[in-house]
């Protein structure tokens, strides 16, 4: 295949799938000869917008791990915005919190494949937990990046190898249900209405959790979540002063079960 573009699509409220989908752009247009675009899917107004791909272009479509899947709040973008031509190589990234990729890369591959992408590979790769400073703490490590290399480097081998891919081996039955978040006691954890909390005596009001927020819910004018959160922490980890915090306690009591059972370091997993 003749690619002329790499281009990294992503949805990465707090940084970590951004960063892993940039990696691998850049690694896979060195090896391909390529230009290399970066399309951040994370704000409102790039979500408004059409992309369409050609069979020169190589693109890579990462988003995080919520509850086992894509994003439910994002998933429609994905699918109303974001086709090939039928001839398009792609290659899904999931990235997920120490825990488990579950269903989500199979689904992000699945929905690629309705799009008009053919799979040229696929991964589902480990970053720090969004709810938690310890659970995949440094990771994406060294050993993660060098498996990443690698991994550019059997994909753009293969795309070199002719104009036609052979479907690639993932599952393509149905897509499971969502994972159910647990307390610490094992029993599940409620918190779809929980939202962040502002800390007003050390907020300053300037404004970064207002930019941050992919779900444009924090008002301008008191710094409080005012429509939909999607418990992504792009505010909580971008506020300067420290002044966002969520208080729920099932909420709580999760970060907490994480934290006590998946401090083991988890595995990549690849596909080419």
């Amino acid at each position: 295949m003749n690619i002329k573009r790499v281009c990294a699509l992503y949805f990465s409220p707090t940084g970590g799938t951004e960063q892993i989908a940039r990696f691998a752009a850049a690694e896979l247009a060195q090896r391909l000869g390529a230009e290399v675009e970066a399309i951040d899917f994370t704000r409102p107004e790039n979500r408004e917008r059409e992309y369409r791909f050609s069979s020169e272009d190589l693109v890579l479509v990462a988003a995080p791990v919520y509850a086992g899947r894509v994003p439910n709040k994002i998933l429609p973008d994905f699918q109303s915005r974001v086709f090939g031509s039928g001839a398009t190589p792609a290659v899904p990234l999931s990235v997920f919190g120490n825990r488990s990729e579950d269903e989500a890369l199979r689904e992000l591959a699945l929905l690629l494949e309705g799009n008009g992408f053919q799979l040229a590979g696929a991964a589902a790769l480990v970053c720090r937990h969004a709810f938690s400073q310890v659970v995949g703490a440094g990771r994406p490590d060294e050993a993660d990046w060098a498996q990443i290399r690698e991994f550019a480097g059997k994909v753009a081998e293969k795309l070199s190898a002719g104009e036609t891919m052979p479907l690639l081996d993932i599952d393509r039955s149905e897509i499971g249900p969502y994972y159910t978040p647990l307390k610490v006691d094992g029993t599940p954890a409620r918190f779809l209405k929980a939202k962040p909390q502002t800390d007003q005596d050390k907020c300053t009001h300037c404004g970064l959790c207002v930019r941050a927020c992919p779900m444009g819910s924090i008002d301008e004018s008191t710094m409080e979540a005012a429509g939909v959160c999607i418990k992504c922490q792009a505010c909580v980890r971008r506020c300067p002063q420290g002044a966002k915090y969520f208080t729920d306690g099932d909420f709580l009591s999760h970060v907490a079960m994480l934290e006590q059972n998946y401090s083991k370091r988890a595995e990549n997993t690849w596909f080419v």
